[in-house]
């Protein structure tokens, strides 16, 4: 065993550890992406699996906020490859961004692999969705996490008493959502793609969302490149690989591994942000697509700052990216 991969297993394992102190509860999460624009979203499904995997998590759905006809056959060809056919999913039925992917990787992904949903309008409605899961589970005890558009989150608030549930939308997240993490906004202050495509829903949710926010954000993601040992680990034959191998290539600025956003967001949805980021407290305001940053200490929000050293976060994430399917 080379000295490269031995510091790599000393790392997986110190990190092991760390997320097992206290023997925590898996985590139970709906995972809500707008796979395609970007692909990350496939290295931020590929971690949600493997510390699935490793009894840290409880995935209760993975939802699309992206109208485009291959998101939600993207998400049934992965989680048929990591073992989890079953999963709940849901698509926005209203007025949404439809994006696909300029490298067409969603293309190759549904022609290569097998799934059963062959295009995302066949899917539910995600509010829908949403309100059949929080409404049958424990209070306080959900994470949501979005690396996506808030188009769904917004309409999930905006949702009355039906026949799933009496409550509003904005009292069922009160009442069943521990917190929500959100790979959104530049801190603290910027322009971040995932706020302005859908402002007027980013701004009513990060308004009204009645739980604790931690934001992940772009400055944070830019800074952790994943990629490289994917495509050269010789041994690993996945989607998650062939995607990062197609993509890679054809993405201006991509050669030493594509920016990690939406696996922070993931990583601290189940695991927390120590030891790997610490927080600074506050309240986001959005403004006309744009953010900036209010500091408080007792404030509703917060957002991920530097701690761990981020070589060391990114060979995490690219040795969970690499798990396979269990």
């Amino acid at each position: 065993m080379t000295y490269r991969f031995i510091i790599l297993a000393l790392f997986i394992s110190i990190s092991s550890v760390y997320a097992q102190i206290g023997g925590k509860q898996a985590v139970s999460i709906i995972l809500d992406t707008d796979i395609g624009p970007d692909y990350d979203d496939v290295g931020a499904m590929a971690v949600l699996h493997a510390l699935t995997s490793r009894g840290e998590a409880k995935p209760l759905a993975v939802i699309s906020c992206n109208k485009n006809e291959l998101t939600v056959p993207s998400i049934d060809v992965l989680n048929t490859y990591f073992g989890r056919p079953e999963l709940l999913t849901g698509v926005p039925k209203g007025n949404a961004p439809d994006f696909g992917a300029s490298q067409k990787w969603p293309e190759m992904l549904v022609a290569k692999y097998p799934h059963k949903i062959k295009k995302s309008s066949e899917a539910p409605d995600a509010v829908e969705t949403y309100r059949k899961i929080l409404v049958k589970q424990p209070d306080q005890s959900v994470t949501i996490v979005t690396i996506g558009f808030l188009t769904n989150l917004a309409d999930l608030l905006d949702s009355a008493p039906d026949a799933i549930s009496p409550l509003s939308g904005e009292l069922l997240v009160r009442r069943k959502v521990k917190q929500l993490v959100s790979m959104a906004g530049s801190f603290p202050a910027g322009r971040e793609y995932n706020v302005h495509v859908d402002s007027l829903a980013s701004e009513k949710v990060f308004t009204k969302w009645p739980t604790n926010i931690v934001f992940s954000g772009f400055e944070i993601g830019k800074k952790i490149k994943t990629g490289l040992r994917v495509i050269g680990n010789e041994e690993l034959s996945s989607p998650v690989k062939d995607v990062y191998a197609l993509s890679m290539p054809l993405s201006k600025g991509d050669a030493d591994g594509r920016m990690s956003w939406d696996q922070t967001a993931v990583l601290v949805g189940i695991r927390g942000n120590q030891p790997y980021f610490g927080v600074k407290r506050g309240k986001i305001i959005i403004e006309g697509g744009n953010n900036k940053w209010q500091d408080d200490p007792m404030g509703p929000h917060a957002y991920l700052t530097e701690a761990m050293p981020l070589p060391q976060i990114t060979m995490l994430i690219e040795a969970l990216m690499q798990e396979g399917n269990k």
